[in-house]
This record gives structure tokens, C-alpha cells and sequence, in this order.
């Protein structure tokens, strides 16, 4: 006995296939187009964009020639039905690829600095539009120390050089400086102190400076320094009225080197200083 001849497909069944088969392509190229449009999107990793397209397209297209065949009315796509699909997704994937790296190329060289973009000044080394260092203030110049001190603190004197009187066996050679006796005496300026006693000066300082300049302190009470150098303003002796003294005072004389006696006022203010 023959076998039954296979059921030939009727027309309806024929143009309801070529239907589904339209409908099907009309998908597969929206796909595409809508897969194509997503490539052209800028995002972070391109590359790996591209690659998952492609992945995509594939799976895609395999689901789409399944569907057919579970039919029976189609026979089975070749691979180069896939290919006008697949093909342009690959060269839009490659160019959305090369258009990324020629962007980041191009961040990349904007963010390199350029060899000599900023002139270097000759003498300092700097580019020329560093800010200036400022100069260092130089430093405030130390206050003048005068160049002789008070004798004593307090100003103002009595018998003056040159007088006359019974007291004095010629005239009077020094000034006085009429202070209580016990007051502090100073040393005019820095130099040597040697003391001695005198029947007229009585208890007396003799301090030498660097030009060979002594002057004289006179009348004291006691001494504080008896022998050695000194600083200007160092305490040297206490006032008192001892020798030929009518009371508690200070005598004293200026006598410069390899000469007597001079005012020691004009001495005073020669020096910037006025003891009156």
C-alpha cells in the first residue's frame, strides 16, 4: 500500500505565512534601527556598548528564525539572510568606536600642558606672569644709644665751672650736682674705673674712656665698683660730701687726654645732652 501523499499548504495558509514572515522582517528592522540609534549615544564605554549590540543582534535574530519554524511553514533562514541586518549594526558599533577614541584623544591632549606655553624670565628662572616675591623688609635700624648718660637722674646743677669763692684755691673746676647724699652715680659712658682718696675731692672715681677722656666723680659716700671696666649706666658709686665739702653733693669734672680741667656743660651738649 502507498503512502499518503503529504497535504499540500492552500493559499490562505501560504499568504498567512508570507504575512508573518513580513511582520517578522518589519520587526527585525525596527530592531535594528532602534539598536543603531542607542549605538550613536554617547556613554562611558563605547566599546563595551558595541559589543553587547552585537551580542544582542544575534540572540535577536536566532529567536526570530525559531518563531518561524515552530510553524512548518517556512524552511529554516540561512546565515546570510542575517547579514544585511548584522553588517550595518557592526560598521555603525565601529564607528561610534572610533568617533570615542578620537574624543578621548582629544580631552586628553587639551589636558597636557604645551612645552614653553609660558615664557621663563632670563635672570630668575620663573614664568613671566608668576607673581613677584616680595623683598624682605629689611630690618628696623637699632635705636642710637647717646654717647654719655646723666652722672645722676636727677637734672639740674649748682655751683657751674669757673666760679670763684673761699672754698676753692683758685676757681671752681668741675659743676656741681646738688643731690641727697646716698643717690646713685652712673657711669657716664663705657670705660675703666679706678677710685682714690684725695684731701680736697675726698672719696673719689676716676673713670677713663676709649678716646683717653676721664672724668672725674667727687665727694663720694662709698663705692660700688673700685677697679675695672664698666658699662654706660652701670651704678659705679653712692653721693656723699666727704674732702672739702659743705654738704652732700656731686662734683663733677671732664678732663680730656693730656689735658686739665674743661666745662663740662659745652662737654654735655656737645653730646646731645643738657644737665640743667
Amino acid at each position: 500500500m502507498a503512502p499518503e501523499a503529504a497535504a499540500r499548504p492552500t493559499r490562505a495558509e501560504l499568504r498567512l505565512a508570507a504575512r508573518e514572515q513580513s511582520r517578522a522582517q518589519r520587526r527585525g528592522a525596527a530592531k535594528a534601527a532602534t539598536r543603531t540609534a542607542l549605538l550613536r549615544v554617547a556613554l562611558p564605554s563605547v566599546a563595551a556598548l558595541g559589543v553587547a549590540a552585537a551580542a544582542a543582534i544575534t540572540v535577536h535574530g536566532e529567536a526570530d528564525q525559531q518563531g518561524v519554524q515552530a510553524t512548518g511553514r517556512l524552511p529554516q533562514q540561512t546565515a546570510a539572510d542575517g547579514a544585511p541586518d548584522s553588517a550595518p549594526s557592526g560598521a555603525a558599533a565601529a564607528q561610534v568606536t572610533a568617533a570615542g577614541d578620537r574624543a578621548q584623544a582629544s580631552r586628553g591632549d587639551a589636558r597636557r600642558p604645551l612645552a614653553g606655553a609660558q615664557p621663563a624670565d632670563a635672570q630668575t628662572g620663573q614664568p613671566t606672569d608668576a607673581p613677584t616675591a616680595q623683598p624682605t623688609p629689611a630690618p628696623a635700624p637699632e635705636p642710637v644709644r647717646p654717647t654719655v648718660v646723666m652722672p645722676v637722674a636727677q637734672h639740674g646743677l649748682g655751683e657751674l665751672f669757673g666760679e670763684a669763692g673761699a672754698h676753692w684755691a683758685n676757681r671752681h673746676t668741675g659743676i656741681d650736682f646738688p643731690v641727697d647724699g646716698g643717690t646713685q652715680v652712673m657711669a657716664v659712658a663705657d670705660g675703666t674705673i679706678r677710685t682714690q682718696w684725695n684731701p680736697f675731692y675726698g672719696y673719689m672715681s676716676m673713670l677713663k674712656m676709649s678716646d683717653g677722656t676721664e672724668v672725674w666723680y667727687c665727694h663720694l659716700r662709698a663705692y660700688k665698683i673700685r677697679k675695672g671696666p664698666v658699662k654706660q649706666g652701670d651704678v659705679i658709686a653712692f653721693v656723699g660730701s666727704s674732702g672739702n665739702s659743705t654738704g652732700p653733693h656731686l662734683h663733677f669734672e671732664v678732663r680730656p687726654a693730656g689735658s686739665g680741667p674743661v666745662d663740662p656743660l659745652p662737654w654735655f651738649l656737645a653730646n646731645g645732652l643738657d644737665p640743667r
